[in-house]
């Protein structure tokens, strides 16, 4: 990956910072994006500080124009865009069906969406210009198959309506992209992970839903901080030159019952 620039968004996160560093760690120069400069910055400098190259940089899905600005400043500092990773994702609004307002929904869907579109849009142009390009959309396991609710027990946690949409709508939008820009010399894949144990393990009152969980994972364990960076490293690489329009499931073995 020495030389190329690659976008993640939502890259100061729980999984972006592992995704950001395992792009880094392969030579490339990794932009960090979101609407927490700071804490982009700071992932930035934690990554530049093991010898790597990252920057981090402002962008908020939900703004049209800074999405536009930002990746022209992008290109305007690199030259070119090699990768991108949509990583970012936002839960407001994430409710059951039946406590669901209509602005509940829209506003889960103005960066799950429409800024998953807006950023794609914007880049697949420079790619496009370019005659090559990478894009790789992290989903989840709830794109894959319907939500088990049995797992939650009695904590009062559950898996929001909004999510499993965007989800199984990012394997979608995966696809579409995929098959028509094959011959303009852009892949474009996703990853779909299980529940990552750092997370999960922050939150107070899961006991019941932590060990339901493992008990129906054949590995028998959340994944942990590295087990992303393997699949990601794989499909932003030339590792993965005829693989395109694919669902990486990563998941410790949850859907494979």
């Amino acid at each position: 990956m020495t030389g190329r620039i690659a976008i993640v968004t939502g890259g100061s996160g729980l999984y972006g910072k592992y995704i950001s560093s395992s792009i880094a760690e392969a030579g490339a120069n990794v932009i960090i994006a979101s609407r927490n400069k700071a804490a982009c910055e700071l992932t930035a400098r934690t990554i530049v500080g093991e010898g790597f190259k990252a920057e981090g940089m402002k962008l908020d899905l939900s703004q049209e124009r800074s999405i536009v600005e930002f990746v022209q400043n992008v290109i305007s500092k690199y030259g070119k865009i090699d990768v991108l990773v949509n990583n970012a994702v936002s839960r407001k609004g994430m409710k059951n069906l039946e406590d669901l307002s209509k602005i509940d929904w829209e506003e889960a869907q103005v960066i799950n969406s429409t800024g998953l579109m807006l950023i794609t849009r914007e880049v697949v142009k420079k790619m496009v210009s370019q005659g090559k390009g990478n894009i790789l959309n992290i989903g989840s396991i709830q794109g894959a198959v319907g939500p088990n609710f049995e797992v939650y027990g009695n904590t009062g946690m559950t898996s929001p309506l909004n999510y499993t949409y965007d989800k199984w709508g990012m394997v979608g939008f995966t696809k579409w992209l995929s098959n028509f820009y094959a011959k303009k010399g852009i892949r474009v894949n996703c990853i779909s992970p299980g529940g990552f144990g750092p997370g999960v393990e922050a939150m107070e009152g899961n006991e019941e839903f932590r060990d339901n969980y493992k008990k129906l994972t054949p590995m028998n364990r959340f994944a942990s901080e590295n087990d992303i960076k393997g699949p990601v490293l794989f499909l932003v690489s030339d590792a993965s030159s005829y693989v395109t329009g694919h669902n990486l499931i990563v998941d410790g073995g949850w859907t494979s019952w």
